[in-house]
């Protein structure tokens, strides 16, 4: 006999096991098994979300986010609450474009004027020489004579002077004199249509011909806006306006009293 017998193959125990069943077509509908995610460390990464509150901002902005708030809460006066009143989207755009065709003339293009101007007076023909451009006039104190001169015919505020005194006493001196006055915002987009960086108001003098239509619109705009509402800008005061914490804590401090009045009427 050989030394190692040839092994049979042991057959399979399969008395205790249940039959194999096979899955339904229905079943084998939805392939891509749910994977919810995971935001644990080393997991999913976190949907995008403001986190601006948990951000550590300079403290200019912090600054000027607080003096935002304070206007809202505390009461201001009529005063300093006009300039909060500034014109909508629209017209402001409109009066924008209207003032950059009106920007100062550079440098360059001053100093030839200027030589050009000598040379015709230099031969005698004054009448060919070039005249001054029509520019926004700036400068505070440049505005106030012109304003007081009634030469002014549209002046042009910035909402965001800072301190507010330079320029809180200007809207009451072109209701006075009758000169059409706006309240627009950024006092840095007046600078720049006379490249400084920034400018508290500008005043046009003069406007070509081809823009009178769309300078009388604007002027009318502003009449109706500030000119005619003078009695109601000088008695609106401005703030008072409750948090959100501090309004719901109100709002349910009113609704529990109204709830022990009700019980007390009942009983």
């Amino acid at each position: 006999m050989p030394k190692e017998a040839a092994r049979k193959p042991v057959a399979k125990k399969t008395a205790g096991k249940k039959p194999v069943q096979q899955k339904k077509e229905s079943e084998f509908a939805n392939l891509i098994a749910k994977r919810p995610r995971s935001f644990h460390v080393g997991g999913d990464v976190h949907p995008p979300r403001d986190v601006s509150r948990y951000v550590k901002w300079p403290k200019y902005i912090r600054l000027q986010r607080q003096k935002k708030v304070m206007y809202q809460r505390m009461k201001t006066p009529a005063m300093i609450n006009q300039f909060t009143q500034t014109l909508d989207k629209h017209v402001a755009t409109e009066m924008f474009k209207l003032l950059h065709k009106y920007r100062p003339e550079d440098k360059k293009a001053k100093k030839e004027r200027l030589l050009k101007l000598a040379e015709a007076k230099k031969e005698g023909k004054q009448e060919e020489a070039p005249k001054k451009p029509m520019t926004l006039k700036c400068g505070l104190n440049h505005i106030t004579t012109l304003v007081e001169q009634k030469k002014a015919k549209l002046v042009v505020i910035a909402h965001d002077v800072d301190p507010i005194e330079l320029v809180i006493w200007l809207p009451t001196l072109c209701r006075k004199m009758d000169v059409p006055y706006c309240i627009v915002k950024g006092k840095a987009r007046l600078g720049t249509l006379v490249g400084l960086k920034t400018a508290t108001c500008l005043a046009l003098t003069d406007v070509k011909p081809e823009d009178k239509k769309t300078f009388s619109d604007l002027v009318a705009v502003c009449r109706t806006n500030y000119i005619d509402r003078a009695e109601a800008i000088v008695r609106q005061q401005g703030g008072g306006k409750l948090g959100v914490k501090s309004a719901k804590k109100i709002e349910k401090r009113q609704k529990a009293l109204a709830k022990d009045e009700k019980q007390r009427e009942k009983m």
